[in-house]
């Protein structure tokens, strides 16, 4: 039993065949799937999907490639969308140095921003960070002196001592199918290094496919495969690893119902 903790189900390239894809997960024994909001202004489209399928959960935020686009989204609109049922977390907002779609100083604004919504709700943050590993440091560490938030660094790929501080921080850490991919290594020490207890999977999909599907359209069932190999990186057996990240999903996103089974 596994969680996808980050996909994107409101992608176009899913249109086409939702029913199938979840159904597919579900014979999978992914249980449970939060689908991430990259935009405010489009959060009815991952609610919508929220509210038609029992297994599918959402969030509301602004990806940092957008933040241009919101840089006006308050704490108080994100608190309050992210009232209804199915709505388990805030975001994903941070930063991205990669593409730098958003100005460096408005990101970090909107990042902050919803650093303060998942406060005032109570909702953990879902946090993008590439190539910008000081930078989402220091905000982090100067906004937890502020007030305490849960929060996971999602599809984690960037240094060992980001992670460091994420842990440090109570933060949670997210692999994806990067951890599969050869030349991966180094990515696979720092996950051996996570505590089990602070570990979660995913695929954001329909990005980032796993071996043996890298190069094709990911999907939330591809999740097996990226737990199967976080659990050789730890050492420890599937199940082992699938109880464990599961609970730490249901810790980390409360709002979730449990799971049955």
């Amino acid at each position: 039993m596994l969680i996808d903790s980050h996909c994107h189900l409101d992608f176009p390239d899913f249109e086409n065949e939702r029913d199938a894809i979840i159904e597919r997960a579900a014979s999978a024994g992914v249980v449970r799937l939060i689908t991430i909001s990259t935009r405010v202004d489009r959060f009815a489209e991952v609610r919508a999907l929220a509210d038609q399928y029992p297994a599918v959960f959402c969030s509301v935020g602004t990806h940092p490639h957008q933040a241009h686009e919101e840089p006006e989204a308050s704490v108080d609109t994100l608190v309050a969308l992210a009232c209804h049922p199915k709505c388990v977390a805030i975001g994903e907002a941070g930063l991205d140095y990669h593409y730098d779609r958003s100005p460096r100083e408005i990101a970090a604004r909107v990042f902050r921003t919803h650093i303060a919504a998942a406060r005032k709700s109570g909702l953990p943050l879902v946090i993008h960070a590439r190539d910008a590993d000081a930078d989402v440091a220091a905000i982090l560490k100067d906004e937890m002196e502020r007030g305490p938030f849960g929060a996971v660094l999602h599809c984690f790929t960037a240094s060992k001592a980001l992670a460091e501080t994420g842990i440090s921080l109570g933060l949670y850490v997210s692999f994806s199918g990067v951890l599969t991919f050869k030349n991966a290594l180094e990515l696979r020490h720092i996950a051996a290094a996570v505590p089990l207890e602070r570990l979660l999977v995913e695929t954001d999909a329909p990005y980032l496919a796993p071996v043996p599907y890298r190069g094709r359209r990911n999907e939330p069932s591809y999740v097996v495969e990226t737990a199967r190999t976080l659990a050789e990186v730890k050492g420890i057996d599937m199940e082992t690893l699938s109880a464990a990240t599961t609970a730490n999903v249901l810790r980390l996103f409360s709002k979730l119902p449990p799971v049955a089974g």
